[in-house]
């Protein structure tokens, strides 16, 4: 067989799938032309899949396993790859950034992306990972995918073609599997490293974790998904101790040029009304207005602190402010009113949740018991005369800074420098009015003044499409982030990458699929589509041939074959589809 690549490759042909005789036997062989726009010519690569010989009838006592090669998962990645055209939109927004002598940026990004989805792993494993499937994302021998030439290709990549990339497989992916963009949720995260202090980069840095761990350097990661699917659209890479308002300013570009590559993959003739949707970390005045600028309404929980979010919570503390909503809301309560504020006109709805209002209300609780063993501590260094007023106060502002304590636990202090006083009390009518009033409440500000109260409050909860795909991302999830043992910004921002466009190919691959089970249990059903391969001593003198022998295939595992054509990899997943076995799983 003949293998050869090129270093600056614009397009690929789909991947054709022959049989071979060679050596007496034959080969289910995988063949695909890459045009090398150096040489000017088209390019030759091949790959053995696996023998098509049929099965030998063999003693079983006399034959044992060899091992296990994968089929479902890794295969029914790669086919939304293909619908999406995922390699081709790739290496034409990074067009001459491949490793030499290897895969091109798209075939390195996808074979990274099928690794963190199907068995996360470091760089060093994934050859290995590539040659033990049977589908394959290119014919280039696996070994040609190192942890070098993914560092090398992260060195050249930049973040604007990687946006560019981003964009173009959205609209792909739009106009293929008909995803619901009109409303998008934004949100961003961040990912812990284990990079030292000492190491140079921009991107790791120190800031506030989710993790709560201090004591590392993070990276950060903005998302924007679909409102169906959980399908990231758009992302963005930036440092740890960046700001939400400074990450969503940063993407405006890449919003503007999707909005209309959107509108493109839908085919529409005007463009749509779409709506951002992001939680009060993004509040902005500025950004409110930069949104409108580039074509995109606006809805976001406001901070409750904002002067227009009081007003609001006022108007809904008023009697007969708060009705219940009708349809698939009628459990949920919620106030609407309008009001301006500077340059902005706004609709307010106030809307009442009692799993938020649950979650605050112990959390108070379990502050409340800390912050009285931290007041009765004062109490003593007080009465000894070992505190003076200027720490007191702080210590006191500290303690009751948090969990909306400062409102009904009532702390006086008086005295001199030296000698300082100190009283407190829990106040519980001031709680009560709390929980009451403010507790348990979000203030929903948008300029979608014609939607009905029922659609802004489900356009909001929306938002858990993103929160979902950040429980993907984190460790133990479908398509984890980390660990990651990169160091430089270029290999973390392609690293980061390519576990949003494995997020992206799981959705996907959901969508597709049609599956009412989560995303774990499809990729975990997926997995267990599998070859075996047996050796027997059937065949008489030479080497002992190798055979891969199909699973057992349950009724979802038999959709997933045909919804992925999984029998082109593994044509002997087709004796699994038989209408007698389809008959023994519907009476199971």
């Amino acid at each position: 067989m003949h293998f050869d690549t090129a270093f600056d490759l614009c397009y690929m042909i789909d991947m054709h799938i022959f049989e071979r005789a060679m050596g007496g036997r034959r080969y289910r062989v995988a063949a695909q032309s890459v045009w090398d726009s150096v040489r000017g010519r088209s390019v030759a690569r091949q790959a053995v899949l696996g023998p098509a010989d049929a099965v030998p009838v063999a003693d079983l006592r006399e034959t044992r396993t060899v091992g296990v090669r994968g089929v479902g998962d890794v295969g029914a990645l790669i086919w939304v790859a293909e619908q999406i055209d995922l390699i081709g939109h790739i290496d034409r927004a990074c067009a001459g950034h491949g490793a030499k002598e290897g895969p091109s940026v798209g075939e390195m990004v996808l074979a990274v992306a099928l690794q963190r989805a199907c068995e996360p792993g470091p760089k060093r494993d994934l050859a290995e990972f590539l040659e033990a499937s049977v589908p394959r994302a290119s014919c280039l021998p696996a070994s040609r995918f190192t942890g070098q030439a993914f560092h090398r290709i992260g060195q050249r990549v930049t973040e604007e073609e990687l946006q560019t990339a981003q964009v173009a497989l959205a609209k792909a992916a739009v106009g293929r599997f008909k995803l619901s963009t009109n409303v998008l949720a934004f949100d961003t995260t961040n990912f812990d490293t284990h990079i030292a202090t000492t190491t140079p980069g921009e991107l790791a840095r120190r800031g506030h974790a989710k993790s709560k761990r201090s004591d590392l350097r993070v990276v950060g990661l903005g998302v924007l998904a679909s409102e169906t699917g959980q399908v990231p659209l758009l992302y963005r890479t930036y440092s740890g101790n960046g700001s939400d308002q400074e990450v969503l300013g940063d993407c405006l570009d890449g919003l503007s040029k999707l909005r209309d590559a959107l509108d493109e993959g839908e085919g529409r003739r005007r463009p749509a009304e779409r709506t951002l949707v992001r939680d009060g970390g993004f509040w902005s005045p500025q950004l409110e207005l930069d949104l409108d600028f580039i074509g995109y309404y606006s809805l976001i929980s406001l901070p409750l602190g904002h002067q227009a979010a009081e007003a609001a919570l006022t108007f809904a503390a008023g009697r007969g402010a708060m009705k219940k909503l009708s349809g698939d809301y009628r459990d949920v309560r919620a106030a609407r009113t309008r009001s301006t504020f500077g340059e902005l006109d706004r609709t307010l709805v106030v809307v009442e949740s009692q799993e938020l209002l649950e979650g605050q209300k112990r959390g108070i609780a379990a502050r409340l018991v800390k912050a009285q063993e931290e007041l009765a501590t004062l109490t003593r260094l007080v009465s000894s005369g070992r505190i003076r007023r200027g720490s007191l106060e702080q210590r006191v502002k500290k303690t009751l800074g948090r969990e909306h304590l400062a409102t009904f636990v009532v702390a006086e202090i008086g005295g001199s420098e030296p000698q300082p006083t100190l009283s407190w009390r829990v106040d519980a009518a001031r709680r009560k009015h709390l929980e009451q009033t403010r507790l348990g409440r979000r203030v929903l500000c948008t300029d979608r003044h014609t939607w009905s109260t029922e659609r802004i409050v489900s356009a909001f909860r929306g938002q858990w499409q993103v929160e979902e795909l950040f429980r993907r991302a984190k460790k133990g999830g479908i398509s984890p982030w980390g660990p990651s043992f990169q160091r430089a910004d270029g290999s973390l921002r392609l690293h980061t990458f390519a576990t949003v466009i494995g997020l992206m190919l799981v959705s996907l691959a959901r969508l597709a699929l049609g599956a009412t089970a989560s995303a774990r249990a499809m990729m975990a059903s997926l997995a267990d589509i599998t070859a075996t391969l047996v050796r027997t001593t059937t065949g008489g003198r030479g080497r002992r041939p190798t055979v891969m022998l199909p699973p057992v295939l349950t009724l979802d595992q038999r959709r997933a074959v045909k919804a992925f054509e999984l029998e082109r990899w593994f044509p002997a997943l087709a004796s699994c589809m038989n209408e007698r076995s389809l008959g023994a799983s519907r009476k199971q």
